[in-house]
């Protein structure tokens, strides 16, 4: 399958991940009132094994899923099934038992978010689990097909960096114009050299056209200091009922200068499996 990657090995300490699979999946109703949209198929597997597979290429072997309640199928899947390993095993199907075993050198957590108030509320739900200094953020709808996957390319442009204190590195798209108000925006540096990596300035989220500080959009793919998920809790106390959004940590870190933020323009090509449409394609490029 297309998402075989060769795992690498970061010189960052990252062993921690929150995967945020909370939402409802309403794009695709009727079937998910049944089954959570991150266990839709992709060839033979469901779109939320490619994410943890993802996880395990760079050393993550300790992973939160952020849910609601009804979607315990999505841990669930990951969990060890003793009678049906042994009967692979017996009838010799051990290419099946390969696959099913290999995720039990993971940690598997759930934490429940029962309130739909944001991307930032839902890794909130995970902050007394996290015990990292830096702990990668993946959301359920993005894959990225290239030579490495997307958390593989953020790792190494992170390695890459003079200075690792305190920084974060966010995966990024260049996007129409027109397409910017769907999207959170970087304000970045100057870069004569036109590098992949670049420095982030600041971040608007979904801006008019006509007033987006550039065309590179933040995809669902971070690596974050411990300092954003306390940063996090400051901005849900001052927001009360109003949604709470990593952005809004990240940009608050920034304007008091207490982290560096940098964006990683990915290589190869991105799916949105979180629309019916991207979802098509990627079954039809990918399966």
């Amino acid at each position: 399958m297309v998402f075989e990657y060769v795992t690498i090995q970061p010189l960052m300490k990252l062993t921690q991940a929150i995967l945020p699979v909370a939402g409802f999946g309403t794009r695709f109703l009727p079937w998910t009132k049944v089954v959570p949209k991150e266990l839709l198929p992709i060839g033979n597997k469901p779109i939320i094994a490619l994410l943890v597979d993802e996880c395990m290429s760079v050393g993550i072997h300790d992973i939160c899923f952020v849910i609601s309640k009804g979607k315990e199928s999505i841990p669930q899947f990951f969990y060890a099934q003793p009678q049906l390993e042994h009967h692979l095993e017996k009838r010799g199907k051990l290419h099946l038992l390969e696959e099913l075993t290999k995720y039990h050198s993971v940690r598997f957590h759930v934490a429940y978010q029962d309130e739909m108030k944001g991307d930032g509320h839902a890794i909130l739900q995970a902050k007394n689990w996290v015990d990292s200094e830096q702990i990668a953020i993946l959301y359920g709808d993005d894959l990225i097909k290239g030579d490495q996957n997307g958390l593989q390319q953020l790792v190494s442009a992170f390695d890459a960096l003079e200075s690792k204190k305190d920084a974060a590195m966010l995966c990024l798209q260049d996007v129409e114009r027109k397409l910017v108000s769907k999207y959170g925006i970087v304000d970045i540096k100057p870069d004569k050299h036109k590098s992949r990596t670049k420095k982030i300035l600041g971040l608007v989220e979904k801006p008019k056209p006509e007033e987006a500080p550039s065309t590179l959009s933040i995809v669902g793919k971070y690596l974050i200091p411990r300092s954003t998920i306390a940063e996090l809790e400051k901005v849900e106390s001052g927001h009360h009922d109003k949604e709470i959004r990593l952005i809004d940590a990240l940009k608050a870190q920034l304007h008091n200068k207490k982290i560096s933020v940098y964006g990683y323009e990915f290589e190869g090509r991105r799916f949105d499996t979180g629309t019916p449409e991207g979802y098509k394609e990627a079954v039809k490029e990918l399966g």
